[in-house]
């Protein structure tokens, strides 16, 4: 599938705490450490917390490749158990980040220390974990990647020698082709006009009594940032036009209400790419829709859970990372993983509206989707990944026609309020309701709408949040009162790791009532 080559600046500094720094299911990311911190420096260990440092502290990275997106290919049987094992990956970077930020003096007399004492035995854990994958698939059959040995390694990087997060595979960057060209006013093309540029590393105001220079910015020290901002009436018009609708086009829509998640059901888990594992996601999320949807449900447990859809068939679950605004408060979880221990912090914002609608293909009819089809929209790993699977659009109402933003958040006027909008992927392989990257078994259409590789059009499943938020300041190249998306804390809380999950669960034969009432034309709900 083609990509619109773009190359995106990331920052070149944080400023870290000795908190853990959880990464995404599959071992891969960015560790954020400081590397040359001076003696005299205090550390109460919280994100957000005071923190004093020399100014000439420098920081440094460890980037650890992201296993399971290489994983493409893992036997039915062995999923399990290398999924088990793709945790225990994160847990080793998770202490190795820890060391980092513990041994500050210690890096400082011995410029060695990092390579032999944190690279280097973080190398051979990883390696001990790789060659179980490589067991696991292979004992049930299955063959496991050739390279799979070429992923153990880590690096680390002084500060001032990080270009950027996702350049490792920002070379692929670009949004996702075909993510933005269906389902109508809520999705957009990619921004145009390279926002990212200047002003990246100029930090953000430290809510809390940190420094404002030397550090990422944001209320814990690990974004948003100034450039990560725009004015939405100064943003370039980018929505391209969508695909002409050929006469056998399926023009309906399905509209499904579930709430905004007034009664405030979250967690940290991810039960898709993090199977039993609690606080799998790093992050939390607002879940409608299906009530009991953690770490440890199950297809069968999937269908006891209610709903909070008014069409009580509709057992689906929508969950996405929560948005807050980092004004200096402090939320339930402040102190809890996934929240403030890992750098999401602030006031949680429930959207004022929330709209999933499912819309058809505009080159033929789609079959119904299969029961327990999971389908995960974007990346929230983008500052690591590049941007080849970034899906993320942001906007503000009146604007949407307009502009869609997929590396920077709106400042939107008076009266206006946030958008973001997610078109998810519409075309499956016909056989799997899940791949071993989580990827596969689902794909964009083309620019012209049609499925590619024998794959079959599903009704395309759209979703719009809505949020008041009063628009953040920008002042001396500094954003105060910034909002941002929930994520892992190495990704800086950037605009692109926006995503969002789904798994399809219907009753009554409310799958087939989806299609049918799609490719007849209707508009139902």
């Amino acid at each position: 599938m083609g990509r619109n080559i773009r190359k995106r600046r990331s920052p070149l500094a944080i400023k870290v705490t000795a908190a853990s720094a959880a990464l995404a299911l599959g071992g891969g990311g960015l560790i954020w450490a400081n590397f040359y911190a001076s003696a005299h420096e205090s550390d109460n260990g919280a994100w957000g917390g005071n923190h004093t440092k020399a100014a000439a502290a420098q920081v440094a990275t460890i980037s650890c490749p992201d296993v399971g997106q290489k994983l493409t290919n893992v036997p039915d049987k062995a999923r399990t158990d290398v999924a088990g094992e793709l945790s225990n990956l994160d847990r080793q970077i998770t202490e190795a980040y820890q060391r980092l930020a513990t041994t500050r003096d210690a890096q400082t007399r011995d410029a060695s220390f990092v390579q032999n004492s944190i690279l280097q035995p973080l190398k051979d854990r990883r390696q001990n974990i790789l060659d179980r994958i490589k067991l696991e698939i292979t004992r049930v059959g299955g063959t496991a990647p050739g390279d799979l040995d070429t992923l153990a390694n880590c690096t680390g990087t002084p500060a001032d020698q990080t270009n950027a997060g996702g350049q490792q595979g920002g070379q692929n960057g670009g949004q996702q082709q075909g993510g933005g060209q269906q389902g109508g006013q809520d999705n957009g093309g990619q921004q145009q006009g390279g926002g990212q540029q200047g002003g990246q590393d100029n930090g953000g105001q430290q809510q809390g009594g940190g420094q404002q220079g030397g550090n990422i910015g944001g209320q814990a020290g690990n974004g948003p940032v100034a450039a990560d901002f725009v004015d939405i009436t100064k943003a370039q018009p980018n929505v391209q036009a969508k695909p002409r609708k050929a006469r056998n086009a399926s023009r309906g829509t399905f509209t499904t209400r579930c709430g905004v998640n007034t009664n405030k059901n979250h967690n940290t888990d991810n039960v898709i790419v993090a199977p039993g594992v609690k606080n799998g996601a790093h992050h939390l999320h607002d879940y409608v829709g299906n009530q009991k949807i953690d770490a440890f449900a199950s297809n069968d447990t999937f269908l006891q859970g209610g709903s909070s859809c008014q069409n009580k068939n509709d057992l689906s679950s929508y969950y996405w990372p929560v948005v807050r605004v980092q004004d200096g408060s402090q939320d339930f979880d402040q102190n809890n993983d996934g929240g403030g221990k890992e750098g999401n912090v602030g006031k949680i914002l429930t959207p004022v509206q929330a709209q999933i609608k499912y819309v058809g293909s505009p080159t033929g009819k789609v079959v119904a989707m299969p029961q327990f089809l999971r389908i995960i929209t974007g990346d929230a790993k983008t500052t690591t990944n590049g941007l080849a699977n970034a899906n993320a659009h942001w906007s503000c109402t009146g604007f949407e026609n307009k502009v869609q933003l997929t590396e920077q958040y709106p400042i939107c006027p008076q009266g206006s309020k946030v958008v973001r909008s997610f078109a998810f992927q519409s075309c499956w392989d016909g056989q799997n309701t899940d791949s071993a990257n989580h990827r596969t078994h689902v794909a964009f259409a083309d620019a012209n709408g049609n499925c590619q590789n024998g794959f079959k059009a599903i009704p395309q499943l759209t979703m719009r949040l809505v949020y008041d938020i009063a628009p953040p300041t920008i002042e001396n190249g500094q954003v105060k009162n910034a909002y941002a998306v929930d994520g892992f804390p190495e990704q800086l809380h950037k605009p692109s790791t926006d995503h969002d999950d789904f798994i399809s669960i219907t009753t009554g034969g409310l799958a087939n009532k989806i299609a049918n009432c799609v490719n007849r034309g209707q508009n139902c709900s």
